[in-house]
């Protein structure tokens, strides 16, 4: 996403809470930052892209008291509809925040075709945000968490389902490329792909934080064993950061 903003010509700056992964970015021209609240002290448009709530409250702390009247704030990361209202009251006045989560891995963001769910008022934000993918108006604050909740639900106990009905096959003797061709060709044929690809990145470690942002919202059985399946995974040190790609195999050899 940085590189894409570098390439359409914006000054940017940039911090990351491991300063390596920064680092490539620096070397293409991007300035960096030394804390967050350096990072956005200049800005017109800033950008966060976090794990998960407690990281993203962290980060807010630092850069809250230090931006600017007529800043707009774009907040990409996946935490829920809760924590970005949480955020709306404490920006100043002045500040315009809009909660975008994207949907798309990191194949998309290099070629710009995420898909933005942009909740809020993206007026100011959105010639930035072209430049990233499609921007999707959603509503009023929140509402693009909110969303974003509700799809990556239905991605991660797809993903789930397929791996469970893999299992169900090696269960019963099928062989395995028999199987996938028959489940990729049928209405999971979306949720196949996505459990069997190997050039984009979701960790499981995350996939547990979205599901669990989904359990504790309603009542949602299916998706408290999807959880347990994901949680499972993520105990595995080897397995935890990688993607969710590979929980499928995970699942599989833990059937019975």
């Amino acid at each position: 996403m940085a590189r894409r903003l570098l390439a359409a010509g914006y000054p940017l700056t940039v911090w990351n809470r491991t300063a390596a992964k920064a680092e490539p970015l620096v070397a293409e021209g991007a300035r960096a930052a030394s804390g967050p609240a350096d990072a956005v002290r200049d800005a017109e448009v800033v950008l966060t892209m976090l794990a998960g709530p407690d990281a993203l409250r962290a980060v807010a702390d630092a850069l809250v008291p230090v931006l600017r009247d007529g800043v707009h704030w774009v907040e990409m990361s996946t935490v829920g509809p809760d924590t970005v209202r949480e955020l709306g009251e404490r920006v100043p006045a002045g500040v315009t925040l809009v909660d975008a989560p994207v949907m798309g891995s990191t194949d998309k963001a290099a070629a710009g075709e995420l898909g933005i769910l942009a909740g809020g008022d993206a007026t100011g934000a959105e010639p930035v945000l072209t430049h990233l993918g499609t921007v999707t108006r959603t509503g009023p604050l929140g509402s693009g968490a909110a969303l974003k909740v509700v799809v990556n639900t239905a991605v991660l106990g797809g993903v789930a389902l397929v791996a469970e009905a893999m299992a169900l096959a090696d269960a019963l003797g099928i062989d395995e490329e028999v199987a996938r061709g028959a489940l990729a060709r049928g209405p999971l044929a979306g949720a196949v792909a996505r459990a069997f690809a190997t050039d984009v990145h979701f960790g499981n470690d995350l996939a547990v934080k979205d599901v669990a942002l989904a359990t504790d919202t309603a009542r949602l059985p299916a998706m408290e064993a999807v959880l347990a399946h994901f949680r499972a995974a993520a105990a595995d040190p080897s397995v935890a950061h990688e993607d969710i790609a590979r929980a499928v195999p995970h699942i599989r050899a833990h059937r019975s």
